[in-house]
C-alpha cells in the first residue's frame, strides 16, 4: 500500500467514526462524511481556527468560504453551497438542484 492510499485510507475509518483528530503541534481537525439524497457523497473537514470548511468532492478539496446567516452555518466556494443548520443539511453542487444529505 503506497502512502497516499494509506492516508486515504486513515480518513475513511475517521470519517466513518465521525471523530475529530489531532496531531501534537497540529490544530485539531473534524471530519464529517454525508450522503445525499441525490446520490452524492462527500467529506467536509473543518480546523480549529479557520471559519472555512473544505469539502472533498469529486476527487477534489474545496474551500468553502462560510457566509453570514440567521441559523445554522452556510459555506460557499466553487459553485457549491453547502448549508449546515437545525433541521438538516443541503448542498447546491454546480448546476444540480439542492438535496438534502445525512451524515454517514
Amino acid at each position: 500500500m503506497d502512502g497516499h492510499k494509506a492516508i486515504i485510507l486513515i480518513l475513511a475509518v475517521a470519517v466513518s467514526a465521525g471523530g475529530t483528530l489531532s496531531a501534537t503541534g497540529a490544530k485539531a481537525q473534524t471530519f464529517q462524511g454525508y450522503r445525499c439524497a441525490d446520490g452524492t457523497q462527500f467529506i467536509v473537514t473543518f480546523y480549529e481556527g479557520d471559519k472555512r470548511a473544505f469539502m472533498q468532492i469529486d476527487g477534489g478539496a474545496i474551500p468553502l468560504a462560510k457566509r453570514p446567516t440567521l441559523s445554522g452555518a452556510r459555506y460557499f466556494g466553487a459553485g457549491i453551497t453547502l448549508k449546515i443548520g437545525k433541521t438538516g443539511t443541503t448542498v447546491k453542487h454546480l448546476k444540480r438542484p439542492v438535496t438534502a444529505c445525512e451524515p454517514s
